[in-house]
């Protein structure tokens, strides 16, 4: 627990705990961070399955892959300062646990998907059916995150 604690007593907690303004910008940069990041993964994802097939791959995968990056990049470092603010309470909150594994889970597929030859795909089009299977499993992770998130404050 003192990791905890230090986490709450860290600067950038204390800042937006204590200006609403600050608090805003970093609540909207995690939004930004999310939008993002689903608004890229998702049509990917859908592609990937079958989907928008007069799409070419090489054409939309690349920036999708990039703008899907840069969202989880911009998720990830605003949600850990949102965390710090209250760490303790977020811990006990089953919603932000699911979220946290839900997030393991896809960013683990991430990896997968890469190495089962996601960037052969890019290039010449041909998906696989590992390649389809992680990209449902992709979706329905993403989403389930986003969805645990907006639990959280529910509980």
């Amino acid at each position: 627990m003192d990791f905890v604690a230090g986490l709450a007593a860290w600067p950038g907690a204390a800042l937006i705990r204590q200006s609403g303004t600050a608090y805003l910008f970093v609540n909207a940069a995690h939004i930004l961070g999310i939008g993002l990041l689903v608004g890229a993964i998702l049509p990917l994802d859908l592609r990937l399955l079958g989907f928008f097939r007069n799409a070419p791959l090489a054409a939309i995968g690349d920036f999708l892959t990039r703008a899907a990056a840069f969202g989880l990049a911009l998720a990830l470092a605003t949600g850990f300062w949102l965390f710090t603010v209250k760490p303790a309470e977020y811990l006990a909150n089953g919603a932000f646990l699911w979220k946290l594994g839900l997030l393991s889970l896809a960013i683990a597929n991430i990896g997968l998907q890469h190495a089962g030859g996601y960037r052969r795909a890019l290039a010449t089009g041909e998906v696989t059916l590992a390649m389809r299977i992680r990209a449902a499993i992709s979706a329905t992770l993403w989403l389930g995150a986003l969805l645990a998130g907006r639990w959280i404050g529910f509980l």
